[in-house]
């Protein structure tokens, strides 16, 4: 019932206010040091539209998956929002990606039986249906598997706190090229991030997101938006025992080594290059010249893209 009151306050609010409307007014987040993480795997095919929760994530990452399409990691630290789905399973991908969040939180759906083996043995809080059932309901106005979402308040808080933080914040070291829109395209999937300044506010300038030409909402918050969006290219392995049901080899994103990058920062595009040269350590980006270059604020988006 809680969802489904959720989904149609939203549904409202995004008629009248997100779609070509102004990105939030509210300063932009900085991190909090030492903060421990929570992790949720959403679904993001169309069927799983709007998402709910996925606003007041602090980091949103976009893995390719089965058939070219996406699904999200969202992060999550100091606000957790009441609800959050719908839920999908976990992928082989994840388990580097979160090895840089200490020990978080990591709320899925369920898992190949050839990767659980890997979620039991990766420093995470097992926090699928399987381990904290309670925190799960469905959405009868849904159809499964897109309809599972997860309380966070439900959840363990026993997650630890990385010893290096994921992401280093700060003022650009040199200026980018100013851009008005990215688009960052997948086999099945585009997103399109346009820069947007509140009238009321110049410095709380976001990057709206829209998927597939459509804005990408949340049903707690409206149109989603960023205030860093990081086109980071990856290799992308297809040696994956687990399959669909259509026999296709689960992708996996190799995060740890080093590419090249795109930074979206202040209105602006930074040529970049990333690197993390182990699981457990954070990644961080650079300019073309060497210099550090730091994300701008919460929230940030990394879109995985094959490519390096």
């Amino acid at each position: 019932m809680l969802i489904l009151l959720a989904l149609a306050v939203a549904a409202a609010f995004a008629v009248r206010d997100t779609f070509g409307g102004e990105p939030p007014s509210t300063p932009p987040r900085t991190p909090a040091a030492g903060t421990a993480a929570l992790a949720v795997k959403i679904d993001n095919v169309i069927q799983a539209r709007p998402h709910t929760g996925l606003g007041a994530a602090e980091v949103v990452y976009v893995e390719p998956v089965e058939g070219g399409l996406t699904r999200l990691l969202a992060i999550y630290h100091d606000t957790l929002p009441e609800v959050v789905g719908p839920v999908r399973s976990a992928r082989r991908s994840d388990v580097d990606l979160l090895a840089q969040y200490g020990e978080p939180v990591f709320a899925y759906s369920g898992a190949a039986p050839e990767l659980r083996p890997a979620l039991r043995a990766a420093n995470l809080v097992d926090a699928s249906p399987e381990a904290v059932a309670s925190a799960y309901s469905r959405d009868a106005g849904r159809r499964a598997p897109h309809d599972l979402y997860v309380r966070p308040s439900a959840l363990p808080d026993t997650a630890s706190p990385p010893t290096a933080e994921p992401f280093e914040f700060g003022a650009a070291p040199v200026a980018g090229t100013p851009t008005g829109a990215h688009r960052v395209d997948y086999v099945a999937a585009t997103f399109t991030f346009t820069w947007s300044v509140a009238s009321t506010s110049p410095e709380s300038g976001r990057w709206t997101v829209s998927l597939d030409g459509t804005p990408l909402t949340s049903t707690e918050s409206g149109q989603v938006t960023a205030a860093t969006v990081i086109e980071q290219r990856v290799t992308v392995r297809a040696d994956e025992a687990v399959e669909d049901a259509a026999g296709t080899r689960s992708p996996v994103v190799s995060s740890v080594g080093t590419g090249s990058a795109t930074v979206l920062r202040d209105g602006q595009r930074h040529s970049a290059a990333w690197s993390r040269p182990d699981a457990s350590a954070p990644t961080r980006f650079s300019t073309l010249d060497g210099a550090p270059l730091p994300l701008s604020a919460y929230p940030v988006w990394v879109l995985l893209v094959p490519g390096n």
